[in-house]
């Protein structure tokens, strides 16, 4: 991924939960916060209740592509955090791809 590096720090997740914009779909939240960097960080969260750990890195490996997918299109100068939320059944590639596209619209986070 070109203009993005991971987020690892606790304290910079706490600092996007409290401060940043969010919205929720059906199987995941996006939390977005302006930084002053020339790049994008980017953190994804899975919660234990989601299931084993082959569930939960399967889940975390759908998100990463599908940001990497709109990664062009994205504004510069943002950390986003994706959390997973549990649902009934394990959500497919097009599913998320629909969904974040959808949550990046609604943030307005696409490049015009």
């Amino acid at each position: 991924m070109k203009n993005t590096v991971p987020l690892k720090n606790n304290n910079e997740f706490l600092k996007i939960y409290k401060k940043g914009r969010f919205q929720a779909g059906k199987n995941v939240v996006l939390y977005v916060m302006k930084n002053r960097l020339s790049l994008n960080r980017l953190g994804i969260t899975v919660s234990k209740k989601f299931g084993k750990s082959v569930k939960r890195n399967r889940i975390k490996r759908l998100i990463k592509e599908n940001y990497r997918y709109y990664e062009e299109l994205i504004k510069v100068g943002y950390d986003i955090v994706f959390v997973a939320r549990k649902n009934d059944c394990m959500p497919d590639y097009f599913d998320i791809k629909k969904e974040i596209k959808f949550l990046f619209k609604k943030l307005d986070l696409f490049i015009e």
